[in-house]
């Protein structure tokens, strides 16, 4: 099971950290994603961390957003920084025991998802 939270409402420009508890006593070892969707679009891919630490990001958030976990693989988190109003989006963690992926098909696992909006 999944829980994001961490949304809300910041000007551009702004910062918001957005968390996900994994629960389960194999969540530990599942690779974790971030993606992103606004109404009447696919969820996109933002970010994603392995269960070793690798990272990967999509290239609109590169050099902003920063995904990582804590030690015990538990919780993902992503801090976003110098956000802009075209990241507005409800924003969705993810997981899956394979290798990371930047397709939303490849994961198994889905929390509710939070919502971030930036205002301009």
């Amino acid at each position: 099971q999944l829980q994001a939270s961490g949304g809300g409402l910041v000007q551009a420009g702004g910062s918001l950290m957005l968390s996900c508890a994994a629960s389960g006593p194999a969540a530990r070892s599942y690779d974790m994603a971030w993606f992103r969707q606004t109404p009447g679009n696919e969820r996109e891919f933002v970010a994603a961390v392995s269960w070793t630490g690798d990272t990967v990001y999509a290239e609109s958030v590169k050099g902003r957003f920063t995904a990582s976990r804590d030690t015990f693989g538990n919780m993902m988190y992503l801090r976003m920084n110098s956000l802009k109003p075209e990241d507005t989006a409800r924003y969705y963690c993810a997981a899956d025991r394979d290798a990371i992926s930047r397709m939303s098909i490849d994961y198994d696992y889905w929390g509710q998802g939070t919502q971030v909006t930036v205002s301009s």
